[in-house]
């Protein structure tokens, strides 16, 4: 790798420093949508795209859009669209998200540094939530820009009551224009995200980066058990009806199921129990399931099977569930031609080109309903993420930058005259 790369590598990883110190909360880095923290990421990452060469403008959801300009701008200019989020989960690593961001910003700057434009405009969008940490709305920001936002969402409340359409204001945004900021999609090219793999795959290989084939369809739950509060010293066990004890059932039904059905992913990850006391029998209890699976059908199946069990355990323990739905996602497969490029330019760049498929949603599940999508994953230490462990090196990412400029040239040359990309 050159040197030039490999420093422009180290400047990623720092900006990455720099974004993880900002948080809403002192001993953790959690940055949800429309906090404060959030607001003074968008205002760092604003300036470093206007620094790029870069128009940048902030949308009515808050996602922050960077716009390098081609070198003949005109009416029939297309554009290649690059992007991640820069909201983070709860107690999280400073990679999920902002490295794939950075890296297109990289790719830009490197551009305007040589004073070089392309036949087509470069869009970077930073995303302004797709963890759904605080209103549970997945892909947010990205909803928005692929006209797939569901204005009922502006209900949804935090924690502390403020709803989706407050936090939304408060944010510089502008719930009556959502719909303007639905992207256009007659001058797509594509769109290209890169991500850190969220898993061991690359890792147990050797190699920095690989291909996405396709992402995972997801379903998104929220079970609700509902018994009865007690006295927990003086309600015999055969007459309660315990929420708990229901939920408790519930998951290893949910555990069983991700064993049974070959590549199910099925997690329960919060649990909130009511009233919550140590000599109280809990009277409700609320659980969240995430299922995947690489088949939308698969996933339906498994879960169809999953509510008929919650359903199956209320009536035998004496107490209701119910089952909410809070999002699907479908599965994506990226564009074999994208594909094929992003190959070319891992080859390119010294790597052998790898394709896995994507466990965790991106933001190019939503983007894929306005033009074709790719991902290029680089390798973490472990597979660790969601956690602040998380890990890459400055050489895989130096590599994972090659790539992207390679791309990047790759499609200008196929945008010339006698081409058909």
């Amino acid at each position: 790798m050159d040197a030039a790369t490999t420093a422009a590598a180290q400047t990623i990883m720092q900006r990455c420093d720099t974004l993880g110190a900002i948080s809403e909360e002192p001993d953790r880095r959690t940055r949800r949508y429309g906090t404060p923290a959030m607001r003074q990421v968008n205002v760092l990452v604003a300036d470093w795209m206007r620094a790029a060469g870069m128009s940048v403008r902030q949308d009515a959801i808050g996602n922050l859009i960077g716009r390098y300009e081609a070198v003949d701008a005109g009416t029939d200019t297309k554009s290649l669209l690059l992007g991640s989020h820069l909201d983070t989960v709860r107690d999280a690593g400073r990679y999920d998200g902002p490295l794939g961001m950075l890296v297109g910003l990289a790719a830009v700057e490197r551009l305007h540094a040589r004073d070089e434009r392309l036949p087509y405009a470069v869009e970077l969008y930073a995303f302004a939530d797709e963890e759904g940490l605080r209103f549970s709305t997945g892909y947010l920001g990205s909803r928005v820009v692929a006209g797939a936002f569901n204005p009922a969402d502006l209900a949804a409340t935090d924690t502390e009551g403020v709803t989706l359409e407050r936090a939304m204001r408060d944010f510089g945004g502008d719930p009556a224009a959502l719909g303007a900021s639905e992207r256009p999609t007659d001058d797509l090219l594509g769109y290209v995200e890169v991500h850190i793999e969220q898993g061991p795959v690359l890792e147990a290989r050797g190699l920095p980066v690989g291909i996405v084939s396709a992402i995972q369809g997801q379903s998104r739950i929220s079970v609700t058990f509902r018994g009865e509060a007690g006295h927990a010293g003086t309600v015999p066990m055969a007459l309660r009806r315990d929420a708990l004890a229901a939920a408790a059932e519930f998951v290893l039904a949910v555990e069983r199921e991700g064993q049974a059905t070959s590549e199910l992913v099925a997690t329960v990850g919060q649990l909130n129990v009511e009233p919550g006391a140590s000599n109280v029998i809990p009277g409700r209890v609320t659980l969240s399931l995430d299922l995947r699976h690489p088949d939308d059908a698969t996933r339906k199946q498994a879960l169809d099977r999953l509510q008929a069990e919650a359903q199956a355990i209320a009536q035998r323990r004496n107490v209701t569930a119910d089952w909410k739905h809070l999002g699907t996602s479908r599965s994506v497969t990226c564009a074999p031609r994208l594909r094929e490029r992003l190959a070319r330019a891992v080859a390119a760049a010294g790597a052998e080109p790898f394709e896995l498929p994507s466990g965790a949603g991106h933001d190019g599940v939503m983007m894929s309903r306005l033009t074709e999508i790719a991902m290029l994953f680089v390798r973490c230490e472990r597979g660790i993420s969601h956690n602040p462990a998380e890990a890459v090196t400055d050489s895989d990412v130096a590599v994972a930058l090659d790539v992207v400029e390679r791309f990047l040239t790759l499609t200008a040359a196929e945008q010339a005259p006698d081409s058909s990309a």
